[in-house]
């Protein structure tokens, strides 16, 4: 697939037309909120296991090619989110799933050619990933509380951290930790290894807060506070 080409564009499109379709109709109260979580969950999760049945019959399960992957980890988040509505479900997978599912989309790395199943499985989970995190948080089904950014980040941190001790025991590369992707991606642009894994850091931080300022709390307007 040709970056941000005609095909890989149109996906593009068609993931935001829908995750803005879904988040607008939701907020008008057009749709039932709880319908459209769990439909989103239950379909979420079943993608993910028919991948899993299929990845594994082909491979085999080994320790370097777990489900440990950030958007892994983010999807089942977000299927957490949709199904329990948990409030920190619901900002893990608004930070870390618009985030990682956002830049995977940009720059897929993708294992065999467009349109084969592994091709189409990578754009339904992250494209999935990123439309439910923008239903729960867009379309108000459960607004994010005061410190949700640096909640999110402390506990994507934490998880860097465990994973890259993991990578150095069983000679893994998840998360990229030890090397950039094969495909163009932005790592590309922050260096040799290790000094990308810093410049991921700020730039996941950025991220993270582009993402909380179109929905943080608002602070009462003096008309607000004095009525």
């Amino acid at each position: 697939m040709r970056l941000f080409g005609w095909v890989h564009a149109g996906l593009l499109l068609a993931i935001v037309l829908a995750a803005a379709l879904l988040a607008f109709r939701s907020r008008q109260q057009r749709l039932p909120w709880s319908r459209v979580r769990l439909v989103l969950g239950y379909g979420l999760a079943a993608n993910e296991l028919i991948w899993w049945i299929f990845r594994y019959s082909h491979e085999g399960i080994h320790l370097t090619n777990l489900p440990l992957q950030l958007c892994d980890v983010t999807l089942w988040v977000t299927i957490l989110a949709c199904l329990t509505a948990a409030p920190l479900a619901i900002e893990v997978a608004y930070f870390a799933g618009m985030a990682g599912s956002g830049m995977a989309l940009l720059t897929p790395d993708l294992w065999s050619p467009w349109p084969s199943y592994p091709a189409v499985y990578f754009f339904l989970a992250h494209g999935g990933v990123a439309t439910a995190s923008a239903v729960l948080v867009f379309g108000r089904i459960q607004p994010l509380r005061t410190g949700a950014l640096w909640r999110s980040y402390a506990l994507l941190t934490a998880y860097t951290m465990v994973l890259g001790a993991f990578n150095g025991v069983v000679g893994a590369n998840y998360m990229y930790l030890c090397r950039k992707p094969r495909n163009p991606s932005l790592l590309d642009w922050l260096g040799p290894w290790p000094i990308y894994l810093a410049g991921a850091a700020g730039v996941g931080f950025v991220l993270f807060w582009l993402l909380w300022l179109p929905v943080r709390p608002r602070a009462p307007t003096s008309r607000q506070a004095g009525s």
